[in-house]
């Protein structure tokens, strides 16, 4: 089984269609529910990637990206692990975010080395 089983591979969207994708998303977002387990750990890391996301995509709403991330971390339910799954996360909105943007977020690109 792997990280991203369950996720379809998607070619790069036109522009109309990523704009009324933000906005599909935006208006179907849901409030971001406590996680599953409950753990103060799991609220703390779900409210930090969702700062994090949204400060590296500023043109997306704050509601999408916690819609988003309260989805990535419902598919982590079943982890037995905890540890890593804020981490797996937050690569897997991130994807999902620079597909449906068709672009990089602002900053510091996964690429970059750190100094």
């Amino acid at each position: 089984m792997t990280v991203d089983e369950g996720i379809p591979r998607a070619a790069a969207p036109s522009p109309e269609t990523r704009d009324r994708a933000l906005t599909d998303l935006s208006e179907q977002a849901v409030p971001l529910l406590p996680p599953p387990s409950g753990s103060p750990q799991d609220a703390l890391a779900v409210r930090d990637v969702v700062a994090r996301l949204t400060a590296a995509w500023p043109a997306v709403t704050k509601t999408t990206v916690e819609a988003l991330v309260a989805s990535a971390f419902d598919s982590f339910r079943q982890a037995k692990v905890r540890a890593y799954v804020p981490i797996l996360v937050e690569r897997r909105v991130r994807r999902v975010l620079a597909a449906v943007c068709g672009d990089t977020p602002s900053g510091r690109h996964d690429g970059e080395q750190r100094k």
